[in-house]
């Protein structure tokens, strides 16, 4: 009988202390920022560490671009999950919304495309760098450092997020593009287009220096149908191939600061990226 009492103690214990975990080990939260530079209000979604009140912690940054699509991507569930199984050290993930805006804020910042798309691309990258990031270091318990930082992007968001660590290695580490537009470029397919007026690359290119960065390249087999030179390879890949080309020509190593992953049957939405968001995650932060 004495055991059985001891063996219910325990059992009673056990089961109190697991209803009082929480759901999810980090919280959802909806804020906003009002932006003087992109003249608008920016949505913001993140997710932070549920920890103990008044903890002083402060934990490693991800942003990412197109935070509206963190339902689609199941970011949070992802996120749990590796905090729960498999040993993620906690961090913050903050998606940035887009409007209907997008074309424009999204691109390159020292040069818009051939159809002026992207320009305000600049405006978007003084907004991150002058009043999100500060913004946040203010309010949430996130690292101020580079090396604690990265920045992530799906389609034309991952072109931004590349472009903008390409340019401000000061104060991001590593960046993620997933299905990047790659194609970006400064003159027209029926205007005598080159593979060489490709925007991204010719900046990495003509750079006279070598960002101290990590890259993550995500593409689906099939993201697209297009292959403008018939070599039986849809551009996106071969867009970020050779952008993976550029990189190494600048002393860039495959397989230690470069990484790529090619999913076979992969396609441009969040259901794919959503897949192979926690390899990325755990290739940031672990």
């Amino acid at each position: 009988m004495k055991s059985y009492i001891s063996y219910l103690a325990i059992v009673l214990v056990s089961s109190t202390f697991l209803a009082a975990q929480p759901q999810h080990p980090i919280r959802q939260v909806q804020d906003s920022l009002v932006s003087v530079h992109l003249k608008r209000t920016v949505k913001l979604t993140l997710l932070i560490p549920d920890v103990t009140a008044g903890s002083t912690e402060r934990y490693p940054l991800l942003l990412v671009h197109d935070g509206q699509d963190f339902p689609a991507l199941h970011l949070r569930e992802s996120v749990a999950e590796l905090l729960t199984e498999q040993n993620l050290p906690p961090l913050v993930v903050v998606g940035v919304h887009a409007n209907q805006d997008r074309l424009n804020e999204y691109g390159t910042a020292h040069q818009p495309d051939y159809a002026n798309r992207g320009n305000k691309a600049r405006n978007h990258t003084l907004f991150v760098l002058d009043e999100l990031l500060h913004y946040l270091e203010a309010k949430y318990p996130v690292k101020n450092t580079a090396v604690d930082r990265a920045v992530a992007g799906f389609s034309l968001g991952g072109l931004m997020a590349l472009d903008l660590a390409w340019n401000h290695a000061d104060a991001f580490s590593k960046v993620g593009v997933f299905s990047g537009a790659l194609w970006w470029r400064r003159r027209a397919f029926d205007k005598d287009y080159q593979d060489s007026d490709r925007i991204m690359h010719r900046q990495i290119r003509e750079a006279s220096v070598r960002p101290d960065l990590k890259f993550w390249f995500q593409v689906g087999t099939h993201d697209e149908t297009e292959d403008r030179d018939g070599d039986g390879v849809i551009d996106s890949i071969d867009d970020t191939l050779d952008c993976i080309a550029e990189l190494e020509r600048k002393g860039y190593r495959w397989g230690k600061d470069i990484q790529y992953v090619e999913v076979e049957g992969g396609e441009h939405n969040p259901k794919t990226w959503g897949r192979v968001m926690p390899e990325f995650i755990k290739w940031v932060f672990k």
